[in-house]
């Protein structure tokens, strides 16, 4: 199983956060650091991939709106897709 841990204090600005991802997730370059690319790669993934989200509260202080959007397409995207578990550590 792929793992991946994520720490809400590093996602300080969206051009952060998406670069961020980009790294601790693995996307390959043509990632186009939006929503919808986020979404769109985590809906390709095809094996057993766990994300663990740290700070979650730091993240959503510093980006606002943008960070609880971001927070909720990864969760809506484990929602649709059943390889990818994420989890809430604080």
């Amino acid at each position: 199983m792929r793992k991946a841990i994520l720490n809400g204090k590093r996602m300080i600005s969206r051009e952060v956060a998406h670069a961020y991802l980009k790294r601790k997730l693995g996307f390959p370059d043509y990632y186009g650091r939006n929503l919808d690319a986020l979404w769109d790669l985590l809906a390709t993934i095809h094996e057993p991939f766990e994300i663990r989200i740290y700070n979650r509260g730091s993240a959503l202080e510093k980006m606002g709106e943008y960070g609880e959007r971001l927070l909720s397409t990864i969760d809506e995207a484990a929602d649709e897709n059943p390889r990818i578990t994420v989890r809430y550590c604080n």
